[in-house]
């Protein structure tokens, strides 16, 4: 039985795999490069084989042929990438029901996952706690139009097929009419582009060219809820659930409403937060992540992004992640299934339960 790996050459996420595959006494597992895919390559995929499906990461390549070319860094085009990027996953699944592969996940499920404004109404409709949605909008103008009839004045306006907070916008507006908007998008002559430093915007009409720039991928718009603090800084955390149950949770901190490791956030402790929820609001917490998860009933792995609300007493996920487990170093929580072992060995282990006692970290 071989592992073979949909991803992206050089991206870290198959290295880690094939160390998780290694540590486990198994064959390095085969990488067939998203580009080949989306060339629609043939996949050589033989019965026996387990197929994992992986990001297409930060590969300037498969970017172009997923939303066509232009500077990587851009934000936009994710209507295009979604698209092709389901289409390519259905490619993938029928190339492996032809050979006889198994394909580990379900990528209907994927999709559903990559559509923020359809994964918030799937865990909404099963009573997970979620930020309150806000309608659908098509301006600027449409939106504080919807904020003022609802009373909002703090919402999170997303991208609907974003990852890595490409292009969110965190946006207040005040009775005296001064707006602010906090995002990572930097606005040019050109468009909007992904930035690594997170930015503020307070005139009407930049927060307008920002918002109206987003609009035609479709916005997922919510209520902005106010996240718990330790130490001055606020927090959320990232869990991930495997086989329905949550094995790693890291903590993420920030000064500023985006914890996104890779804008500035940090790893927090999540000793500390444990002691802050207590034993209840911990088991609470997790049972919160579990059901997030279960709307996702055969998808192996979910990375849920969980809001812990002001007063420590309430939490929400503001997202879930198909593959939410690129968490270096971190290892299973102690006493759960996955205790001692990184996420990428845990779901080596339960694809194949039976070489279980050779995994190793």
């Amino acid at each position: 039985m071989t592992f073979v790996m949909v991803g992206t050459p050089g991206d870290r996420r198959p290295a880690l795999f094939a160390q998780a595959c290694r540590s486990c006494g198994l064959p390095e597992p085969r990488l067939i490069a998203w580009t080949d895919v989306l060339h629609g390559a043939d996949l050589a995929l033989g019965p026996g084989d387990v197929l994992r499906i992986d990001s297409p990461g930060e590969d300037p390549a498969a970017d172009a042929l997923l939303r066509g070319p232009g500077d990587p860094s851009r934000v936009g085009g994710g209507a295009r990438w979604y698209s092709t990027f389901v289409a390519a996953l259905h490619r993938i699944e029928d190339a492996a029901a032809r050979a006889g592969a198994r394909l580990l996940g379900d990528i209907d499920e994927i999709a559903v996952m990559f559509d923020k404004r359809r994964s918030h109404a799937r865990m909404a409709a099963a009573g997970v706690p979620v930020p309150k949605s806000l309608p659908r909008v098509q301006s600027y103008k449409e939106l504080r139009a919807h904020m003022d009839e609802l009373g909002e004045r703090r919402v999170f306006v997303k991208p609907a097929h974003s990852s890595s907070a490409s292009g969110v916008v965190a946006l207040q507006t005040a009775p005296d009419d001064r707006v602010r908007a906090v995002t990572s998008a930097a606005i040019s002559e050109t468009g909007l582009s992904n930035s690594l430093r997170v930015r503020a915007y307070e005139t009407e009409r930049d927060v307008a060219a920002l918002i109206d720039a987003l609009v035609p991928d479709g916005l997922q718009v919510e209520r902005w809820l106010p996240k718990a603090a330790l130490g001055g800084s606020v927090f959320d955390l990232r869990v991930v659930v495997l086989g329905g149950t949550p094995t790693h949770v890291v903590v993420r901190t920030s000064r500023g409403p985006m914890t996104n490791l890779h804008l500035g956030g940090a790893r927090g402790d999540l000793a500390a937060v444990r002691r802050a929820l207590g034993r209840d609001g911990w088991l609470r917490a997790l049972d919160v992540c579990a059901r997030a998860a279960a709307c996702f009933p055969r998808s192996p792995m979910v990375g849920v992004d969980l809001l812990v609300l002001q007063g420590m007493r309430r939490f929400a996920v503001c997202e879930v992640n198909a593959f939410g487990d690129l968490l270096p170093g971190l290892t299973g929580l102690p006493g759960g299934p996955a205790e001692g072992l990184d996420t990428y060995t845990a779901q080596v282990r339960a694809a194949l339960p039976e070489i279980a006692p050779a995994c190793t970290t």
